[in-house]
């Protein structure tokens, strides 16, 4: 574990000192050439056999870049997969076996849980609409046996009322 983890860093140590160099590379280019397009001059490169000429110290493009227009980013270069040798001790395999089933397993389990919660919001929300819809039947169904009922009894009175009119 712990080599994987140095060579790790080692790689991201290395990637990112290499990606600083080459972005101040083409900024100094780039400021370079700006500096002696303003001045009327055409951008040159320092002669290689001059005491001091580095890469660095050029005063044109870096010769693996392309001239770029103003306003034109590079495009970055593609990421690379760091991926760490397997090993042959069997300690490690098992160590390493146990830990993808274990990554394994509780996606599994977390897939299973979400599905679980929405099974239960749907149940939930049937439910829901059920016990409205039984709430607003009972209404109804309690009005019509109120109505029907006052209509029985008017009818009651109005025959009371008629035997008592002969």
């Amino acid at each position: 574990m712990t080599q994987i983890r140095k060579l790790l860093t080692a790689t991201a140590a290395f990637a990112t000192v290499t990606t600083a160099a080459v972005f101040a590379q083409g900024a100094y280019a780039q400021n370079a050439t700006q500096g002696a397009t303003q001045a009327g001059e055409a951008p040159t490169m320092a002669p290689s056999g001059a005491p001091g000429a580095g890469p660095a110290q050029m005063t044109g493009h870096a010769p693996s870049q392309a001239p770029a227009a103003a306003g034109i980013a590079q495009p970055a270069p593609a990421p690379q997969a760091l991926t760490a040798p397997q090993s042959a001790d069997p300690l490690v395999q098992k160590r390493d076996a146990n830990a993808a089933a274990n990554a394994e397993y509780r996606s599994a389990k977390k897939s299973a849980n979400a599905e679980y919660s929405d099974a239960k919001k749907q149940a939930k929300s049937q439910y829901k609409a059920q016990v409205k819809d039984a709430k607003i039947n009972h209404k109804a169904d309690r009005q019509a046996n109120d109505s029907e009922m006052k209509d029985q009894m008017n009818g009651m009175s109005a025959q009371q009322q008629g035997s008592q009119s002969q």
